[in-house]
């Protein structure tokens, strides 16, 4: 079953999806570049969008039809024009700041977790005290990646050199590079899944750290691969659903959250598990947002 109209949860009243009038903007950002392992992260975007068009109006969580507290626009997708590398990342770093300039909770739809870098560096020069908090298998904190220092696993150590502080969560892959960073950054703070999974206040750990004005990245293989198995790099031991969203929701709660991205969904031609899945959770957390 394939439904191709462009906006969000398939809309039909324009008020609702018209850019001037909402209040979030859903930007796709098909970058991909740098996949290293399972290639086809340019069609997440794309893929969640369309899931999106069987997501349900109604939370039954939040007791509302969460749109109408905000209006959802959805871009067209960015045609980056063979921009790669940091070109790409300029590139991304002004179209974000437009939107921001026009006052929108900004959600980006990614394809490989570069694209998070150009984001977030828009996000910090509005808000210069901004932190990321970042949901992930993997901890991206390579100084370079297959001789390349802008690669998918390259995108939290590019980040770090601006200097915010970075909160890791659902870690359970990294090199030791990567771990010796951490161990040596004091404003990288990362809980790895291992240590969390039977701990039940890792919760309140996290979010008594997290500063006001936040941004939240999501690999999409943050999620154990029984909840969304299409990912580039699927990592067993993941997140599970409902505690993540507790989590979330909590840290909507506690943080003016400015904006945030899902990225690193690779759909397969024949399952949409996955897609679904970011589908429901790109809504749930609007609805965070606005409740």
């Amino acid at each position: 079953m394939v439904d191709n109209k462009p906006n969000f949860l398939g809309i039909t009243d324009p008020k609702w999806f018209d850019y001037e009038s909402s209040s979030c903007i859903i930007q796709q950002l098909p970058y991909e570049h740098t996949s290293s392992f399972k290639k086809g992260s340019s069609n997440g975007p794309s893929a969640i969008i369309q899931n999106s068009h069987f997501v349900e109006y109604y939370d039954i969580e939040l007791n509302t039809e969460s749109y109408k507290k905000c209006g959802i626009a959805c871009t067209k997708p960015l045609d980056f024009n063979n921009r790669i590398n940091e070109k790409a990342m300029d590139y991304i770093q002004a179209e974000t700041a437009k939107h921001l300039d026009a006052k929108k909770l900004l959600v980006s739809l990614g394809a490989e977790h570069t694209v998070t870098y150009g984001i977030f560096k828009a996000f910090q020069q509005k808000w210069n005290d901004i932190g990321i908090l970042q949901l992930d298998a993997h901890s991206d904190l390579r100084d370079e990646y297959e001789d390349n220092r802008w690669s998918h696993a390259c995108v939290m150590a590019r980040i770090h050199e601006l200097n915010p502080e970075i909160f890791q969560v659902g870690i359970r892959a990294q090199c030791s590079e990567e771990r010796d960073l951490i161990n040596n950054s004091p404003n990288i703070h990362t809980w790895y899944n291992h240590q969390i999974w039977d701990n039940d206040q890792w919760m309140d750990q996290v979010i008594e750290k997290l500063p006001k004005n936040l941004y939240i990245t999501i690999d999409t293989d943050a999620f154990d691969p029984s909840v969304c198995p299409s990912v580039g790099t699927p990592e067993p031991g993941g997140l599970q659903w409902y505690p993540t969203l507790k989590f979330l929701k909590k840290v909507f709660e506690k943080c003016d959250v400015k904006g945030f991205d899902i990225v690193e969904l690779n759909p397969p031609s024949n399952d949409d598990t996955t897609a679904y899945a970011m589908a429901q959770l790109c809504y749930k957390l609007i609805g965070y947002k606005y409740i």
